[in-house]
């Protein structure tokens, strides 16, 4: 069987070399490289597209990005340990987002930040919103919220700050409100949630209130 050359060069279209290799795609070298640079750009616009379709910008702006093991440990974009008191082991969301690294993209939190996410543990069930938790939502401001990689939590991001992490148990009500030094699962937004943060004063104060 006789394999025919390609007649015109994938990138420009002009015509390829006469004694080209029958597998070449691109007439040169020139060509082969703003191909490639061609197709990372378009990569990176549907990267960018996709974020700003399920996450903030007030969090992928910002370079607190880790990966996460199945044991929700953080991990650096290379597989090894990452920790929430180093900036060092720590991405910006496109090269976390790229990496294969463990299971999925993390976001750690800082004081600095002033971000606030309230957790509601086991708050879901069989897809829906158990009352307890249905009335910490409606008691607070419309603002971007996730699923909790169970599926049965619901974690709520804010801007302000606590003074210290607080767990919050009381019957089957369990709630949890962090601001430093914890990283939160991110990726899998409850549609039709905003995607900006709300602003909640006083988030451990609120929060104590309504359980």
């Amino acid at each position: 069987m006789t394999t025919t050359c390609r007649a015109e060069c994938e990138h420009c279209t002009g015509p390829m070399p006469l004694l080209a290799r029958a597998d070449a795609r691109f007439c040169s070298s020139a060509c082969r490289q703003a191909e490639y640079r061609s197709r990372r750009a378009a990569k990176q616009e549907r990267v960018s597209s996709e974020r700003a379709a399920r996450i903030p910008s007030e969090l992928t702006s910002r370079p607190r990005w880790v990966r996460y093991s199945g044991r929700k440990v953080p991990l650096r974009v290379d597989g090894r340990f990452a920790a929430v008191n180093d900036p060092s082991t720590w991405s910006d969301f496109e090269t976390a987002s790229e990496a294969t690294a463990g299971e999925g993209v993390g976001f750690v939190l800082t004081a600095h930040d002033r971000i606030v996410v309230v957790d509601l543990d086991n708050a879901v069930e069989l897809g829906r919103v158990l009352p307890w938790a249905q009335r910490i939502l409606d008691a607070l401001p419309a603002t971007y919220m996730e699923r909790g990689r169970s599926g049965a939590g619901l974690h709520l991001w804010f801007r302000g700050e606590v003074p210290a992490g607080r767990r919050i148990r009381k019957g089957e009500q369990a709630v949890e409100v962090y601001s430093d030094r914890r990283f939160i699962i991110v990726g899998d937004r409850v549609s039709g949630t905003p995607l900006e943060l709300a602003e909640l004063p006083d988030a451990a104060g609120v929060i104590a209130s309504l359980v």
